[in-house]
């Protein structure tokens, strides 16, 4: 078995680097003229994508081979209001230089659209915003040359029950373009949806699921974890990539909804020795607060612990 790690978004050893910066609409509206307005959505735009590019570098020098790109790198790109914003062709050369620096190095990047993302809300107008928003994460992949992006999202809001609300889901993600569609990947939340549910969805509308470790445990219905792994895994059978993880550890008691500094190694050990008796390979997105050096700590706890792994490089371990 072959498990790969990654962090999200910031890299933490990278001192003022960062692909998030934004541009608020009240700023923006109290700039005078037109030519203001789109020069700071230009300077702030290309600062975030001349950031996520050394981003990415140094995943490459650091052997870190999966990665959340921020949700934030275009400010305003779906604000109604916001006019004349034709970002994508402004910066295709920069969106042509970064996709095939991640094409070139064979990395696995994704996205993570924000929790107003809601496909089954129960009203019109934020699924019409969702839908929006959306379409612009699927314009990045697409802008940057990438087939295989993917961007993570809950079901939503559990109005009149998790079932009629699995329905609604199932009806509105019918209804989206296919360029959506085929990136929607599903994660279980630690409150409404739990992995079962999550799977139950998945599974009818043939897409992959994204496991996440501590959601389960804050909300599980009883169900089995190694049952979860194993109908988990079958959603990614037509994938490029293996099955994805998200792993957390909570920050003061194991149900605790915010996530820690640093990563438990040793329950993390004992999960990769349950879940590789499912002999599959295993792309683990590590959501810890600091980041890239979670990642660098657990490698170094692993080896400490488990000195018979053998590690292909800083981030991929042979099990």
């Amino acid at each position: 078995m072959i498990v790969r790690l990654g962090y999200v978004a910031i890299a933490l050893n990278l001192k003022n680097v960062k692909s998030s910066s934004t541009v608020t609409f009240s700023y923006y509206n109290k700039l005078k003229t037109d030519d203001e307005k789109l020069n700071k959505l230009i300077s702030v735009t290309k600062a975030n994508l001349d950031g996520l590019y050394k981003i990415l570098k140094y995943n490459v020098e650091n052997q870190i081979h999966f990665y959340r790109i921020s949700s934030a790198i275009i400010p305003l790109a779906t604000h109604p209001e916001v006019e004349n914003w034709n970002y994508r062709e402004i910066f295709k050369d920069s969106f042509k230089t970064i996709g095939e620096f991640i094409q070139d190095n064979n990395l696995r990047v994704d996205t993570h659209p924000d929790q107003f993302n809601v496909i089954n809300s129960v009203n019109s107008k934020t699924v019409e915003n969702t839908t929006r928003n959306l379409v612009v994460h699927s314009n990045f992949f697409e802008d940057i040359n990438y087939n295989n992006g993917k961007m993570v999202l809950h079901v939503g809001g559990k109005q009149d029950g998790i079932d009629l609300a699995s329905k609604r889901f199932i009806d509105n993600f019918e209804k989206l373009p296919k360029e959506i569609t085929s990136k929607i990947i599903l994660e279980n939340d630690d409150k409404s949806f739990s992995a079962m549910n999550t799977l139950n969805i998945c599974k009818k509308l043939n897409i992959p699921m994204v496991l996440d470790l501590h959601h389960h445990k804050c909300h599980n219905n009883n169900e089995s974890l190694l049952k979860i792994l194993e109908d988990f895994i079958s959603t990614w059978n037509n994938e490029y990539f293996p099955p994805k993880i998200h792993y957390s550890t909570p920050r003061a008691h194991k149900l605790d909804r915010k996530h820690a500094d640093y990563i438990n190694a040793i329950e993390f050990v004992n999960f990769l020795e349950l879940f590789k008796t499912l002999d599959t390979n295993l792309d683990v997105m590590i959501e810890a607060k600091n980041k890239d050096l979670a990642l660098f700590k657990l490698h170094n706890d692993i080896k400490r612990l488990k000195p018979e792994w053998t590690w292909l490089d800083n981030s991929t371990i042979l099990i």
